[in-house]
């Protein structure tokens, strides 16, 4: 059987394939990688006020979210979907709870109504030393999302000075 040179072709197109998609050229000629593309990947547009192409999500909105949850780590990121999510994080200063992020950046525009922020919060129970749910007050959400908002015009307005 040729099952094996089969393989190896059909692999090196694959390859080739997905290797000329991580390319593309922006308006100046100047050729950028996937990387350039992605929020924080320092390709075009800083002075837009939408996405990076490919992208259907703001990226002065992406970076401030990133910017205001740096503190937590982070479990799950998806560029494409606009989706942030961190790890719990137990402050040093409060042990006895810990906060987890979803961040949901739900539009190309770079408007109060296109983020979505959803907090969780757990406590330790003195009883059994097990994590249990707990409601995190509404303020401290909107505390969240406007810090993020107010990140996203800083870095936008610094995007237009270059």
């Amino acid at each position: 059987m040729r099952v094996r040179p089969l393989i190896a072709g059909a692999s090196g197109l694959v390859l080739a394939a997905l290797l000329t998609g991580c390319s593309s050229r922006s308006d100046d000629g100047s050729d950028r990688g996937l990387l350039g593309r992605l929020p924080g990947g320092g390709g075009g547009g800083a002075s837009s006020n939408s996405a990076q192409p490919g992208i259907g999500v703001n990226s002065f909105l992406w970076r401030a979210t990133l910017d205001t949850l740096s503190f937590m780590p982070l479990d799950s990121v998806d560029p494409f979907g606009g989706v942030i999510i961190t790890d719990w994080y137990a402050s040093p200063e409060q042990p006895g709870e810990q906060f987890k992020a979803t961040v949901y950046i739900l539009d190309s525009r770079l408007r109060a109504d296109a983020l979505s922020v959803q907090l969780f919060k757990q406590v330790r129970s003195n009883e059994t030393g097990q994590w249990v749910d707990a409601n995190v007050d509404s303020a401290t959400r909107i505390q969240i999302e406007n810090a993020i908002l107010t990140r996203a015009r800083q870095l936008r307005i610094a995007g237009l000075d270059q």
